[in-house]
């Protein structure tokens, strides 16, 4: 009887062990991509990321709530998908529908950036994006570490098993190695998603992906009111420094006001000469509208990360086509100046206006003379 008990359990051990390919993976949520290439199995930081890990386990289980098109929706999105750009010691990317690094799932969804998950090796899943809060289907994956993706891509994942396989795909032969295009299709067969432990078995990827999108919604309404607000109180301080200025600036006849900030030591130019010059545009209500000084943007929250923030070079003359009172305010410096001119709308942009700046509208400038080209 205990001999047939122990063949029991024995059998018993053996079939549960059969039904389970992955026996020494510990707790957590894991995707299983299936290639020809190989088998890669991935660790999904469903904690850290949950809207990322939900929007890619309900793609993968054909039960995602924002999938509409009847010819991805209720399908396992990924299986049959490609690998469509490899780039030999960066990464392999794939998830577009359309094989072209172009497609997606129909919707976009916001970053989930988290100070420790970094692209620091080989096997990091991370998402392919077009810009801020874009992500959609496409993934990739890396073949070693890329620090100049942190907090531009989702890391949300890694590969714990089959990391040759990243290696075996980024040496398959190229039709065009410079755009990352394979001669042959590389497939994910089967994109599988494994559940080990109660916490994770009971993570509803359909219900987490809608309910992060409702908090975040919730989140960045709160997240704006709180910076309208303190806003406010930096413009209002910008402003009163501004009236208290402009009470003891010199009106010259044009109607121009300049007030000296920094009396300088250096040449004054001669006319026609090239100088270069540091600005900060703002309205009178104390709000930044343009500069090409780093620290003011970032004082009121407006870098513009295409902007290389130096000084900029114009002719020390009233020719050209700067607003008069600009080209007005730089004639009365020399180098080392530093002042804040108030131009009327008649010497800024008149009646007509200009992109953010309506029409009829005064307006000032902080100016530092920097230098004279010379």
């Amino acid at each position: 009887m205990k001999k047939t008990l122990m063949l029991l359990i024995a059998v018993l051990f053996s079939m549960l062990s059969c039904s389970d390919p992955y026996p020494n993976l510990e707790d957590g949520i894991y995707a299983e991509i299936v290639t020809e290439q190989g088998t890669m199995i991935a660790e999904l930081y469903y904690e850290q990321t949950p809207a990322t890990v939900a929007n890619f386990v309900a793609l993968a289980e054909g039960t995602h709530p924002m999938v509409t098109d009847s010819s991805l929706a209720g399908k396992p999105f990924y299986d049959g998908l490609t690998f469509h750009r490899i780039i030999k010691n960066f990464m392999i990317q794939g998830g577009d529908p359309e094989g072209t690094g172009r497609g997606g799932p129909g919707y976009k969804f916001h970053d989930e950036f988290v100070d420790e998950l970094k692209h620091k090796g080989k096997g990091v899943l991370s998402m392919a994006n077009s810009g801020p809060d874009t992500n959609g289907s496409q993934f990739f994956i890396t073949q070693k570490e890329t620090p100049w993706l942190d907090g531009k891509h989702t890391v949300w994942g890694q590969v714990v098993e089959g990391l040759d396989v990243i290696d075996k795909i980024v040496n398959v032969e190229m039709e065009n190695a410079k755009g990352g295009v394979p001669k042959n299709d590389i497939i994910m067969q089967d994109v599988n998603i494994i559940r080990k432990g109660s916490a994770a078995k009971s993570f509803d990827a359909p219900a987490v992906f809608k309910s992060e999108l409702a908090g975040l919604k919730e989140k960045r309404a709160k997240e704006a009111e709180e910076k309208a607000a303190a806003a406010a109180i930096k413009y209002k301080s910008y402003r009163e420094t501004f009236e208290k200025k402009k009470a003891e600036a010199t009106v010259l006849p044009s109607g121009l006001g300049i007030y000296y900030d920094q009396k300088g030591e250096g040449e004054k130019p001669n006319d026609g000469a090239q100088v270069k010059v540091n600005y900060a545009g703002f309205w009178e209500t104390g709000e930044l509208f343009d500069t090409n000084i780093r620290s003011v943007a970032e004082d009121q929250e407006k870098v513009n990360p295409r902007s290389p923030y130096q000084p900029m070079p114009m002719a020390y003359s009233m020719e050209g086509q700067i607003i008069a009172g600009f080209k007005e305010a730089v004639q009365q410096m020399r180098v080392g100046d530093k002042i804040t001119a108030f131009i009327p709308a008649h010497l800024a942009y008149g009646s007509q206006g200009y992109g953010p700046i309506q029409p009829d509208t005064d307006i000032l400038f902080e100016l530092e003379l920097v230098e004279i080209v010379k």
